[in-house]
C-alpha cells in the first residue's frame, strides 16, 4: 500500500533526469567521439525505457475486470516491476562487471577527463532531483517506519523500482565521479575499472533485492503487516461482531481483496444477520477505500 503516495511523479521525475543524462552523454559523445561514452548514452536511453514499461504497467492497472480477469489488471503491475528489476540485473549490472573486469585486463587511457567528470556531475544533480522528489512520495507512503522496513513491507512495487533504481544511479555516479577523478590526480588507470565494477556489483545487488520483493508480490502477498492489523482492529471494534475468526487478503496492484469469516453477535432474524454482516462490509469499505472486494462468511456452528 502506498498511502498517499504519487507513484507517478516519481516514475515521471526519474524518466525526466535519465532522458537529460542521456542527452549530455549522447553530446559528449558527439564532440569527443568517444564509443564509451556513446555506449553510456545507449545505457541511459535503456534506463528511460525501464520507466516506460513502469508506466505501461501502471495503464494496464487501469483497465476493468472482466470474465476472463475477475479481478482485474491490478497485479500487471508486479509483472513489470519484476522486468525492470531483471533488465536492471542483465543491462546494467552484467553488463558494468563486465566492463570492469576488461578494463583491468586491457586499460584503456581516458579520454576527455574533464568533459567525462562535467557530465557525471551534471547526473549526480539530475539524479539527486529525481531522488528528492522519490524520497517525498516514499515519506509519504511509509508514514513513521524506518526505510529498511518500508522497503520490505510496501506493497507499492513500482514505487519500490523506482527509489531503488534512484538510489543505484546516484551511487554509481559518485562512484564513477571519484574513480574518474582519482584516475585524473594519479594517472592509475586501474581506479577506473575499479569503479566500474563497483558500480556493476551496486547494481546487481539492488536488482536481486527488488526482484526478491517483487517476486512476492507476484506469487501473492496480502496487505502490510500493519495494514492487516488496522483491519483487524476494525474489525474486532464492530458491535455486530463477536469474534474474527479468519482474515485473508490480497494485494491485487492498487486494489485490496478481503475474506473475512467472523462469529456475529446474535440476530433477532436471518434478515437481521445479513443486515449486520452488510453494514460492517460497508463501514470496511468506506475506512479502507482500497478495499475493492470483499467476501464475508458469518460462523454458523453453533
Amino acid at each position: 500500500m502506498s498511502g498517499h503516495a504519487n507513484s507517478l511523479k516519481a516514475i515521471f521525475l526519474a524518466l525526466g533526469a535519465n532522458f537529460a543524462i542521456f542527452v549530455s552523454k549522447l553530446v559528449a559523445a558527439l564532440v569527443t567521439g568517444s564509443g564509451a561514452m556513446l555506449a553510456e548514452a545507449v545505457h541511459s536511453l535503456a534506463d528511460c525505457g525501464n520507466q516506460g514499461l513502469l508506466l505501461l504497467g501502471m495503464r494496464q492497472t487501469q483497465r476493468p475486470a472482466s470474465d476472463e480477469f475477475p479481478l482485474g489488471w491490478g497485479r500487471a503491475m508486479y509483472f513489470w516491476s519484476f522486468l525492470v528489476a531483471i533488465l536492471l540485473f542483465s543491462v546494467g549490472g552484467m553488463f558494468s562487471v563486465y566492463e570492469g573486469v576488461h578494463k583491468l585486463s586491457h586499460p584503456e587511457p581516458l579520454k576527455w577527463p574533464w568533459l567525462a567528470l562535467g557530465v557525471l556531475v551534471f547526473g549526480i544533480v539530475a539524479e539527486g532531483i529525481s531522488m528528492r522528489g522519490c524520497m517525498q512520495e516514499v515519506n509519504k507512503a511509509r508514514g513513521n517506519q524506518p526505510l529498511w522496513t518500508w522497503f520490505r513491507e510496501t506493497r507499492s512495487s513500482e514505487l519500490l523500482v523506482i527509489f531503488g533504481e534512484d538510489l543505484a544511479a546516484l551511487i554509481g555516479l559518485c562512484l564513477a565521479a571519484l574513480a574518474v577523478g582519482a584516475t585524473m590526480l594519479t594517472g592509475n588507470l586501474m581506479f577506473d575499472a575499479l569503479g566500474t565494477l563497483a558500480i556493476g556489483v551496486l547494481l546487481l545487488v539492488v536488482a536481486v533485492a527488488l526482484a526478491v520483493e517483487v517476486k512476492a508480490l507476484l506469487i501473492g502477498q496480502g496487505v502490510e503487516p500493519r495494514r492487516r492489523a488496522e483491519l483487524l482492529t476494525f474489525l474486532k471494534s464492530r458491535p455486530e461482531v463477536a469474534e474474527v475468526l479468519n482474515l485473508i487478503t490480497l494485494q491485487m496492484g492498487p486494489d485490496v481483496m478481503v475474506a473475512v469469516k467472523a462469529k456475529m453477535e446474535p440476530a433477532s432474524s436471518d434478515r437481521g444477520l445479513i443486515d449486520a454482516i452488510n453494514a460492517v462490509e460497508a463501514a470496511m469499505k468506506a475506512e479502507f477505500t482500497d478495499i475493492r472486494w470483499s467476501f464475508f462468511e458469518p460462523d454458523v456452528t453453533d
